[in-house]
């Protein structure tokens, strides 16, 4: 068996509390969650001790106990990825795999520098939005995409990975500008990419489906009307580089990922006005 532990800024959290059980199953037993460490109580939910207690799971009350005690490592923090530069120090200089979760830092050079930490120390590192593995996204047909134009939910801050992530992926072609086209309670980007491709993003706040809209430049639609599955394939491809240290997420892509979300927030500022990415 094989040791997994997380690191998070509070422990009492939706990806905390339903990991251990996809990893398990995804992993047929062969990798357990067995240590966790949380910087803070937060009030209104489980402390980190009681989490622990309630999960069957090691408290530790050190990141380099759960560093030391286990073979992969998992940073958390979903809600505040501010806390992962801070929480990723002494991980990335473990040389074990690591997974950080969405989103990944809240700037290009913080990201740069996590994955530079991460190379210094020989430590294989991987990140990425589980909506990256939804089945409808898996199984389009790959093509050269005119235009992309993709609906969900959630607040701007947390959730607009779960658009970014597909969106590049599928674009394969680097983002060069974008601009805040939303109204002050529905958040909307269009973002352009390199070889005449554009992309629009609406993020609706109320619960929705995450869907959208791809149109090849043969002039082919493939409509995905609601993402399934995405969960499911994102743990297997996480047990998968627990097992090989090898992710198949690029470096440059998360990096680019990050920098649209990075400067999403400032056109959000500057409505109607293009922001460069390069």
């Amino acid at each position: 068996m094989k040791k997994v532990g997380f690191i998070d800024y509070f422990l009492d959290e939706w990806h905390a509390n339903n990991y251990p059980d996809m990893i398990k199953n995804a992993s047929k037993g062969e990798m357990i969650v067995t240590h966790a460490y949380g910087k803070v109580d937060v009030p209104g939910k489980r402390d980190n001790k009681t989490w622990c207690s309630e999960m069957g799971i090691i408290h530790c009350k050190t990141i380099e106990q759960v560093v030391e005690e286990t073979d992969y490592i998992i940073v958390l923090s979903p809600d505040n990825p501010e806390m992962h530069e801070e929480l990723c120090q002494i991980p990335l200089k473990s040389g074990k795999p690591v997974y950080v979760d969405k989103t990944f830092a809240p700037t290009k050079q913080i990201a740069i520098g996590l994955f530079d930490l991460a190379k210094e120390h020989s430590t294989p590192l991987f990140s990425s939005s589980a909506l990256r593995y939804s089945r409808e996204v898996m199984e389009l047909e790959k093509g050269d995409i005119d235009f992309i134009t993709s609906v969900g939910p959630g607040e701007m801050e947390n959730y607009l990975i779960h658009q970014v992530e597909p969106m590049v992926m599928l674009m394969d072609s680097p983002a060069i500008r974008l601009m805040y086209t939303g109204t002050s309670q529905t958040p909307c980007l269009v973002i352009d990419f390199d070889n005449d491709k554009r992309g629009v993003i609406s993020i609706l706040v109320e619960d929705c489906s995450f869907s959208s809209f791809i149109r090849y430049k043969s002039g082919e639609v493939a409509v995905i009307p609601e993402a399934t599955g995405f969960f499911d394939r994102f743990i297997i491809d996480m047990v998968e580089f627990f097992r090989t240290g090898k992710s198949k997420v690029p470096d440059t892509q998360t990096i680019e990922i990050i920098n649209i979300i990075d400067k999403a927030g400032f056109a959000r500022e500057h409505s109607d006005t293009w922001i460069d990415l390069k």
